[in-house]
């Protein structure tokens, strides 16, 4: 079955082929990781995502804290809501509605280092950082590493 997408969804999704997400650090409805899903999830749809996904590990962190369902999330997206629609459509889906304790998480987010990470993602990141981290840099958390390989640091 073929969607048609709404022509506001046109110019909305990034070409991740060729552009960056946004950085996991970029706060979208109060929460930090959510702009960057947007990014992937719009270029998902646009078939644009080039070697990113949608619902990835690092997007499973936001949607499981949130309590918001990946295919609900990416419906409401292939609507063509905004940047601004999209927050919104999260502040009010989300499980999570104590302000302190989404700041809370947004900080332990920021704060997250590759010792804090499982195991199996402590092992993948060896070799990951040293193929895409430029040598020299260090990365004191985990959200530098995407900055780095992504030209934000």
């Amino acid at each position: 079955m073929t969607t048609t997408l709404p022509a506001k969804f046109i110019g909305l999704a990034k070409d991740l082929t060729t552009e960056y997400p946004r950085s996991p650090r970029a706060v979208l409805g109060g929460y930090v990781l959510a702009a960057r899903m947007l990014d992937k999830c719009r270029a998902v749809i646009n078939g644009t995502n080039g070697e990113y996904h949608f619902n990835c590990p690092l997007d499973r962190r936001i949607l499981d804290f949130t309590g918001i369902d990946a295919e609900a999330f990416k419906t409401y997206v292939m609507t063509g809501a905004s940047d601004e629609e999209v927050g919104e459509w999260i502040r009010s889906h989300s499980k999570v509605q104590n302000v302190e304790d989404i700041v809370r998480w947004n900080n332990q987010q920021r704060d997250l280092r590759l010792s804090d990470l499982p195991i199996q993602v402590q092992v993948y990141m060896e070799d990951y950082i040293q193929q895409y981290v430029p040598a020299g840099k260090v990365v004191y958390n985990w959200f530098d590493v995407y900055d780095y390989e992504e030209k934000r640091l």
